[in-house]
Formats: C-alpha cells, sequence, structure tokens
C-alpha cells in the first residue's frame, strides 16, 4: 500500500509506550498494533483526531504517501 502509517516513530519521538496511547484514546492495544504495523484498510477521524490530540501533532505527521509499483495489468499491452 502507498500509504504509510508512522505511529511508532510518533510514539518514539514523544518518549510514549503503545500501551499507554491506547489506553488514552480509548482503543485495545491490538487494534493499535494493527494500526501501527500498516494493517488496517481505514481509520475513523475521531480516532485519529484524539491520537494527535495526545501526541501533540497533525495528521501529516502519522501518514505517509509512498508511490510504489504500479498494478499488474490483465491486458496484452495493446492500446
Amino acid at each position: 500500500m502507498a500509504i504509510v502509517v508512522r505511529l511508532d516513530v510518533m510514539l518514539a519521538q514523544r518518549k510514549m509506550k503503545a500501551r499507554q496511547l491506547a489506553q488514552e484514546i480509548g482503543i485495545t492495544e491490538p487494534n493499535l498494533s494493527l494500526l501501527k504495523s500498516g494493517k488496517v484498510k481505514g481509520m475513523r477521524f475521531d480516532t485519529l483526531e484524539r491520537i494527535c490530540e495526545v501526541l501533540q501533532c497533525q495528521p501529516g505527521d502519522l501518514l505517509e504517501y509512498q508511490p510504489g509499483e504500479p498494478a499488474a495489468s490483465d491486458d496484452t499491452g495493446a492500446f
């Protein structure tokens, strides 16, 4: 996926444990772990807002766009 979650970087910069963040924003540690690893397909804006509030950051500090390889095409390449 081209969107990279940089939550682990922000936690390290803020010297905060994931467990503490999970408690402060009101989600489970396993869900926060999935979010940190980028294994989620989406995130609620209210969750993003709470994370930004606790970590004193902007959404762009947590999410990064890294373009990857173009998707493989099923056609023969003819136009």
